[in-house]
């Protein structure tokens, strides 16, 4: 006769009952038998057990039908053990490394119990902290072997079957077996401790409990709540019967009701007749609520006091006040940590700092964009205050030297925007930063909008779900005081995607002033540094992310492209900032850049700009350089994403729509012709109004030196501009 009899259904795990059967088998501790519960001849999972069991004679599959559920298949296993204890184990948990030794130990200890009850563990099936529910219940027992009474709250009702081993003898004798239906766990292992006169606990993990990426099958909508009141039930009639003393059968219920009011609460476990759960749960309550049991306190304790008077409409309002302050505590902003955010209150509460100016571009991707040139050109207008950029760690060693910086989430990061009048973001800052009176809250924005922003998004499903509550994002705007601008255009746009309280700032963009200020001298120097042969031509593709879409995808084969073009020309690839690849590289003829920090740098480098339907050609058009739309899923890209405006209507260049459009503007020059000129000068006057070399200075004197409008230096016309010089001709000889 084997010590243990560990008994494994596996319906539905068939791809993981491997994993469950390996940890058992590879025990140090080997008298046992293994007995996979499988559904049949047929199942995928038989495969799998006849396989361990013709290598292993210590395994003994047993069928049970899917029809009888999980509790006919632990059943099915129980009356073919033959072990002295019983342990029950799902499909796709594992018993950790060590655990029968374990247990055998202990119950060498204990000597003859009824019931070991041990911890486990709940790993996410992804990432995050595994959890051990059991612990703090084990923690408050005897040390020793006990009858129940002296530990009243270990009731059996929070632990699942696979949390205890189980004499073999004490539930035969007993006989007991799992409940029909949903919830077995909850009326088996009431019963057991129902019955057991002597229980032991061992205070060691034992089983890791997988969750499943979709969840518990038992929280998903459904009829199938009501078995819940039927193992209460179950469990309550036989405490009666007992005549359960009042300091064992208060926990108990408490326990069981706790199970049921988080069901009556939750709105999509029952999508219909509630009103009938919560009536037939108020009927067990008022029929065996034990005698001087006082209900808890707080909220749940006028749930309890509801469900005993069977007021559901009370119930159900109470419901909807709970749940609107959940949101709304949600909502507030808070720093992880208790430490942290006790701190970062106190430091609420110290004096501004005047001469203090935080900056963040890009939710801490380095110093670059409108943040970086405005905090450059801080540094030369407004010297004495200090500025301190914010970085994500692993983006720290991009900072350029002299730069001070703070680490996202460092105690310093906290710190500084507790302390400081100037926050300057080209996104957003965290939900949990707090808008102080007399701070200065500027967004710089990072790109003209084609694409729709902000409350704009909430009716494309697809960018919604991406974009996340919109209440929250609304709440970030409410902390602006300027928004920056680089067109009239992007005004309108920001006013219906941002409605706010702050002020427009028609500056343009300054991290667009090199556009105006670059000389030939840095343009060579970029060249250099990316690797751009003297005599070749840099195309500069740079698609847009896709939010229908898993992954980076050109979309375009540049290999196929650079064949179909000549051999003048080089292919700059930029990638969407989402996938960052990190340092600039080369392959021949097409140099990977996406990870170069300035895509300002970029854009000086390129002879001319290939892109979809991305930012960078509004940004671009400031160089007056010739641009390529290359436009192969424009009709999908704006029923998905949405846009402002019909980018085919107004193109900055010729539009190309397959790949061998694409390569044939380029090969006969007409992507440089005197029509595209046209295209791309109604687009200049369209979207590059503000955008003159002067837009940092405008910045710094308004915001950080508070200098009237009037005195700031006026917008240079666009006639009136001088580009950065194109390294090469453009127009094919």
């Amino acid at each position: 006769m084997p010590r243990f009899s560990i008994i494994v259904p596996s319906h539905g795990v068939a791809g993981r009952l491997p994993q469950a059967l390996d940890s058992v088998l590879g025990q140090s501790f080997g008298d046992f038998e293994l007995i996979p519960v499988t559904d049949g001849p047929d199942a995928p999972a038989q495969a799998v057990a006849a396989g361990y069991a013709e290598r292993d004679c210590r395994v003994a599959p047993v069928h049970s039908p899917p029809a009888v559920g999980l509790a006919g298949a632990r059943d099915v296993g129980l009356r073919a053990a033959t072990g002295d204890w019983l342990l029950f184990l799902d499909g796709d948990d594992t018993l950790l490394p060590g655990a029968l030794a374990a247990l055998d130990a202990r119950l060498g200890e204990t000597g003859d119990v009824d019931v070991l009850y041990f911890e486990h563990e709940r790993t996410p099936w992804w990432t995050g902290e595994p959890a051990n529910p059991a612990a703090p219940v084990l923690a408050r027992t005897p040390d020793g072997a006990f009858p129940p009474e002296r530990a009243p709250h270990l009731t059996g009702v929070e632990l699942p079957a696979w949390s205890a081993a189980y004499q073999r003898a004490f539930l035969t004798e007993r006989q007991l077996t799992f409940p029909e239906g949903r919830f077995t766990d909850i009326g088996f292992g009431g019963l057991v401790s129902l019955s057991a006169e002597r229980v032991a606990v061992l205070r060691q993990v034992v089983v890791r409990h997988l969750l499943r990426r979709q969840g518990n099958r038992l929280g998903l909508p459904g009829g199938h709540h009501f078995e819940l009141l039927a193992q209460a039930e179950l469990v309550l009639a036989r405490a009666a019967e007992l005549e359960l003393p009042a300091e064992r059968f208060g926990p108990l219920f408490e326990q069981l009701f706790a199970a049921v009011l988080k069901t009556a609460a939750h709105p999509r476990r029952l999508p219909r007749r509630r009103r009938a759960f919560f009536q037939r749960a108020s009927g067990l309550y008022r029929r065996y609520r034990p005698a001087g049991y006082r209900t808890p306190g707080g909220s749940l304790g006028v749930q309890h006091r509801l469900l005993a008077s069977g007021a559901y409409l009370a119930f159900r309002a109470l419901r909807g006040a709970n749940r609107a302050l959940a949101r709304a505590v949600s909502a507030v902003p808070r720093p992880r940590g208790l430490w942290t955010r006790l701190r970062y209150r106190h430091r609420l509460r110290t004096r501004l700092d005047a001469n203090l100016a935080v900056y963040c571009a890009y939710w801490g991707r380095g110093y670059v964009c409108n943040p970086a040139a405005i905090h450059a050109k801080a540094r030369e207008l407004a010297p004495h205050i200090r500025s301190v950029f914010l970085v994500e760690a692993d983006r720290a060693h991009t900072v350029p030297e002299g730069v001070e910086y703070a680490v996202i989430g460092s105690r310093e990061y906290w710190d500084v925007l507790a302390r400081a009048k100037y926050l300057i973001n080209n996104a957003n800052f965290a939900d949990a930063v707090v808008k102080r009176k007399g701070s200065v809250h500027l967004s710089t924005q990072h790109g003209t909008p084609l694409k729709k922003m902000g409350a704009d998004q909430a009716t494309y499903p697809v960018v919604a779900a991406a974009t996340g509550s919109f209440a929250r994002l609304l709440a970030r705007v409410d902390r602006w005081d300027f928004n920056l601008s680089s067109n009239p255009h992007s005004t309108q746009m920001w006013e219906r995607a941002f409605p706010a309280t702050h002020e427009t700032l028609e500056y343009g963009y300054p991290r667009n002033d090199v556009y105006c200020t670059a000389t030939a001298d840095d343009v060579a120097r970029v060249r250099r540094e990316l690797g751009v042969p003297e005599d070749k031509k840099a195309l500069l593709y740079a698609p847009t992310h896709r939010d229908h879409a898993t992954g980076f995808e050109t979309g375009l084969d540049l290999r196929a492209l650079c064949e179909e073009i000549g051999d003048e020309y080089v292919v700059l690839l930029r990638a969407h900032y989402f996938y960052d690849r990190g340092a600039a590289r080369g392959t021949g003829r097409i140099i990977d850049v996406t990870g170069h920090r300035s895509a300002e740098d970029v854009c000086l480098a390129a002879d001319a700009l290939i892109t979809d339907y991305s930012s960078i050609m509004f940004d671009y058009a400031n160089l007056d350089r010739p641009i390529v739309v290359y436009a192969d899923d424009w009709d999908v890209y704006r029923e998905l994403r949405g846009v402002y405006f019909d980018l085919m209507e107004a193109p900055p260049g010729r539009v190309a729509r397959t790949p061998g459009e694409l390569a044939a503007v380029l090969r006969d020059g007409s992507y440089a012709d005197e029509e595209a000129d046209a295209l791309r000068a109604a687009f200049r006057e369209r979207f590059c109004q503000f955008d003159d070399g002067h837009a940092a200075e405008r910045v710094v004197r308004r915001v950080l030196l508070g200098e009237p409008p009037e005195a700031l230096p006026p917008v240079v016309p666009l006639a009136e501009r001088v580009p950065a010089p194109a390294a090469t001709t453009l127009v094919r000889s």
